[in-house]
């Protein structure tokens, strides 16, 4: 509990930022909800006929996991606020629809026929007596529809649309159940907070509840125009920056630190910051130097001119007792050393990225190329377990490692790709839960060692030392054993598009200093 509080103290900027975000998806969308379903649920008490055709097809919308159904919108509406609230909009749709439909159709006959006879038109009839009868039951399907967005609309920043999941994502990708809780509690608090003051308001007495009409007017729209305050008041570059990138002492802290460089950030996962980069929807991303996509969306790497980022070799990481139990499986892994650099790299993940290829055809192609694949001994030995990050390269790091040890040592391989982020990945090593996996000589100095602030100044721009270094801890602080570097250096990169970059001038991470 210290923990959490001390880091929401050191957050509370950022949670006051996610919980008006939080607002805005949740109340944009239940006005439009309202404003739709409302009015339908009216109309199909008035044509019976239509009432189970509709009520059915807002039940389909309804059963769509929502994960999938945000990943359906994001072709057609891109990314952002635009696919969250409309995601949330069918959400809400069903239960303001159904309890609109069932609070007017359940109205007494006899006061419906009694309001008629007394000379009241239709229209008269609806407003007097039947949506002052029903409001109680609509008020039901509002308050199912705000706790059903409250908890959807985490989902949101999956999406970089923002709000409470951003915490919940970073935490998820940094396995730092602290963060999760940052963003889960303040959700679940949000959700009890509306669900019971509609509650009241849902109990009251149906002439109360219409002199509430027009202080809610205003109040819901007032709520949903939050998404918008923390925007107004945003300084300097929009950046698009994945959760892991956002909790890494080598990552945004570190940047900002460095340079002194102002963002206004958008949590995106890896998969849509080059696209939100492409389409101009945010300023600077970050990325990986041997990234495929950088060429492809025509993005310039700003240099580190201060340093900032350390070395990134990759190397496979093992159980010491493993590695020195089994030379076979040493020397065939070693195989790959210095075999891949940069711009080969870059090349395979192009192709998985944009040529569509699968990392086991990419892997076995180049291990082809380079003289050293050999069929599966298919010796049905002991199982070794491959874990991976879950981004490109990583996929493709674990099909080469699996096709070299099943070709030149007796074991089977399971691989485990896409665990999730660095730490994830460390404890599942530690624990032995995977019995290696592809890890970076930065990340393992800043993130994973975190050395005296002397040292790492010492050697952070000497690749050998940082290898060196880290070899020697991690043997002697966790019981892991870096095997031989691969060649290549997939430091982390900030990127804009070339034509804004060119524009403004912008080669280097200093030049982003300068007034946008």
């Amino acid at each position: 509990m210290g923990e959490l509080i001390t880091f929401l103290g050191d957050n509370r900027a950022k949670l006051l930022e996610q919980i008006l975000e939080h607002l805005g998806l949740t109340f944009i969308s239940l006005l439009l909800a309202a404003a739709i379903a409302v009015p339908l649920g009216i109309f199909i008490t008035r044509r019976p006929k239509l009432s189970g055709s509709v009520l059915a097809f807002t039940g389909i919308l309804q059963t769509i996991p929502s994960i999938a159904l945000l990943g359906f919108l994001i072709p057609v509406l891109g990314i952002g606020i635009k696919p969250a609230v409309f995601a949330l909009f069918l959400y809400a749709l069903l239960p303001i629809l159904r309890n609109t439909y069932t609070g007017i159709s359940e109205v007494d006959t006899a006061v419906k026929e009694a309001a008629l006879g007394i000379g009241l038109s239709k229209g008269q009839l609806l407003r007097q007596v039947e949506l002052p009868l029903a409001l109680p039951v609509i008020f039901a399907g509002l308050r199912t529809a705000t706790v059903i967005n409250v908890g959807v609309a985490t989902l949101a920043a999956y999406i970089g649309a923002g709000g409470l999941g951003e915490f919940i994502f970073g935490g998820i990708a940094l396995n730092n159940a602290t963060m999760i809780l940052a963003g889960a509690l303040p959700a679940a608090l949000l959700a009890i907070i509306f669900d019971q003051s509609l509650a009241l308001l849902q109990n009251s007495s149906a002439r109360k509840l219409t002199q509430l009409g027009k202080p809610l007017l205003l109040v819901i729209p007032l709520l949903s125009s939050a998404y918008f305050w923390p925007q107004a008041y945003a300084p300097g570059w929009s950046g698009g920056f994945p959760p892991e990138f956002m909790g890494r002492s080598d990552g945004y802290q570190k940047v900002v630190d460095t340079y002194g460089v102002d963002f206004t950030t958008t949590i995106l996962n890896n998969a849509l910051m080059y696209e939100a980069v492409y389409e101009g929807e945010v300023d600077v991303i970050s990325g990986y130097a041997t990234d495929g996509r950088v060429e492809a969306y025509n993005l310039r790497q700003l240099e580190d001119d201060k340093h900032a980022f350390p070395p990134y070799y990759c190397a496979p990481i093992v159980q010491k007792k493993l590695a020195e139990e089994n030379k076979e499986l040493v020397d065939a892994l070693n195989l790959l050393a210095g075999r891949i650099n940069d711009s080969v790299m870059t090349v395979l993940n192009y192709r998985v990225d944009f040529d569509k290829q699968s990392p086991e055809q990419v892997a076995e192609d180049f291990l082809k190329a380079q003289g050293i694949w050999q069929p599966d001994r298919k010796e049905g030995g002991e199982t070794l377990i491959i874990g991976s990050k879950i981004f490109t390269e990583q996929y493709i790091l674990v099909a080469l490692f699996s096709q070299l040890i099943n070709g030149y040592t007796d074991y089977d391989v399971d691989t485990r790709p896409g665990l999730g982020g660095t730490k994830i990945c460390f404890d599942a090593l530690r624990n032995g839960e995977i019995d290696l996996y592809p890890e970076y000589t930065g990340t393992g100095l800043q993130v994973l060692l975190n050395p005296p602030q002397d040292t790492l100044q010492r050697i952070i721009t000497q690749p050998d030392a940082v290898y060196r270094y880290v070899s020697r801890e991690f043997k002697a602080q966790y019981d892991l054993k870096w095997l031989a570097p691969l060649g290549f250096n997939n430091t982390y990169a900030l990127m804009m598009r070339e034509a804004q970059a060119e524009a403004l001038n912008i080669r280097t991470l200093s030049d982003l200093v300068q007034p946008k």
